[in-house]
């Protein structure tokens, strides 16, 4: 049976006099309205509103309003080993080599700590819905997804997290230490396991599951097709990193005979449940099979710069249909869960390559939103109007880095501003970052706590246990 939300429904909250809500990147921005909030729904948008005895009313006239936003790719335990000296400058692979040293280590509690840390910074940038792809198994480790589920609901963040796996180790042909890999029997039991006990099939469920093995080039064929089969006999999504690097089209070259596109045909991992994350190398042939698959693509702009990957052909994509989504990827590979941050390099990276009018700010909000709502599976997040969900975004503009920039209150959240926080982040109905602070947890703690395990790893990583 799935898992039953008990929690008590939050008290009406009323949204006054916002400055400027944009409720969808398809429609107009409206000036001077209420959003009223009721059982975790958005109930109303309109003028003067009448508020609930028991509501709560905010003062938005200074702030614009969003749809909060979704992000489709993550590694949070990466939090805890940022910028590092030693792969600051590497490329994909040999980062991937050096860092797996260190992650061998992790356990619950670093789990546990990198979840809070990874989803505060992203409700405090206006992401109020995430998954995870969490692959690291190291043995003897516990139980991982139920520590960050429980870091979810401390901090009050909608979360679809993914069972992730790796099943080829070094001496398989993969990259990671054998510590870490899980034998596919081990992964499939355990995939069903977290699907039957924290899934929730309903349309505004605050914890769903996605099932992700990590790459083709640390599973085996034959478990990429028993995961995709299991995903869709308990109807969750399917996840995987794809065309990420040239050096992982000439893996599936090699190993499979075939580009990953058609790797993923031959192994039933395609489809309109399925998302990819970066898919930087797809081909124009690729690209047609996508599109009529329905695929989905999370797009990871600061992590391929980061690491110098490639930029995704997303102008392409949205031009033939294909639906894309926004992703802030891997602390370690981008150095930072900042949401807002990630829209603007969405929109500067595709300007790069394709010109000053290649993305616009509100094809980014759509990406950033609907798009994530759609490859989650979630459907009435990522629009402000009534009976969807109460996941809102809202920034105050009346300060310095947007004074001028105000004649589209929306775009100058991306195109102005140095601090990306939000004044108020609300999640299914509950506020979650009050006055740019998290409601959930002490923030000094929980970085004194990270700090401390990040040193402990890299310790054991260096032998000093």
């Amino acid at each position: 049976m799935p898992p039953k939300d008990d929690t008590p429904a939050p008290a009406p909250l009323l949204l006054r006099g916002c400055f400027f809500i944009q409720p969808s990147a398809d429609v107009d921005g409206l000036r001077g309205q209420d959003i009223l909030i009721e059982g975790g729904l958005i109930a109303k948008v309109g003028r003067e509103i009448p508020a609930p005895r028991d509501a709560r009313v905010v003062d938005c006239s200074r702030h614009v309003v969003v749809p909060g936003f979704v992000n489709t790719h993550h590694h949070f335990f990466q939090t805890l080993t940022r910028n590092l000296p030693a792969v600051q400058n590497a490329k994909l692979f040999d980062w991937l080599v050096y860092l797996y040293e260190v992650w061998k280590n992790i356990d619950e509690e670093a789990i546990y700590t990198s979840s809070l840390l990874a989803m505060g910074e992203l409700l405090k940038t206006g992401c109020t819905c995430s998954t995870d792809h969490l692959y690291l198994y190291p043995r003897g480790a516990g139980d991982f997804v139920s520590r960050q589920f429980e870091a979810a609901e401390k901090l009050g963040m909608r979360f679809s997290p993914s069972r992730g796996s790796m099943s080829l180790s070094r001496k398989d042909g993969g990259l990671p230490p054998d510590s870490v890999v899980q034998d596919a029997d081990t992964i499939l039991a355990d995939s069903e396991r977290v699907i039957r006990r924290f899934h929730d099939p309903a349309p505004l469920a605050m914890r769903k599951v996605v099932l992700a093995p990590c790459s083709p080039f640390s599973v085996t064929e034959s478990l990429m097709r028993e995961t995709a089969r299991l995903a869709r006999r308990y109807n969750v999504r399917l996840h995987t990193h794809l065309a990420e690097t040239e050096d992982e089209n000439d893996y599936c070259a090699e190993r499979y005979g075939v580009r990953p596109v058609a790797l993923m045909e031959r192994c039933e991992f395609i489809g309109p449940e399925v998302f990819y994350a970066h898919g930087i190398f797809f081909n124009d042939d690729e690209l047609k099979v996508l599109r009529q698959a329905g695929a989905h693509v999370a797009h990871c702009p600061s992590s391929n710069m980061r690491l110098a990957s490639g930029i995704c052909r997303v102008r392409d994509m949205l031009d033939m249909g294909i639906p894309v989504a926004l992703a802030v990827d891997g602390s370690a590979s981008n150095d930072s869960s900042d949401f807002l941050g990630e829209l603007r390099h969405a929109l500067l990276l595709q300007r790069v390559a394709r010109g000053s009018s290649a993305l616009t700010a509100r094809e980014v909000l759509r990406m950033a939103t609907e798009g994530g709502a759609g490859a989650l599976g979630f459907q009435r997040l990522g629009r402000i109007e009534p009976g969807f969900a109460a996941d809102l975004a809202v920034f105050d503009v009346d300060r310095l880095e947007y004074a001028g920039s105000l004649s589209d209150p929306f775009a100058a959240l991306i195109f102005a501003g140095y601090n990306h926080g939000t004044d108020y982040t609300i999640c299914n109905g509950r506020v979650v970052v009050e006055k740019g602070r998290l409601t959930g947890v002490d923030e000094h703690t929980l970085t004194r706590e990270a700090n401390r395990i990040a040193e402990g790893l890299l310790r054991a990583a260096a032998g000093g246990g």
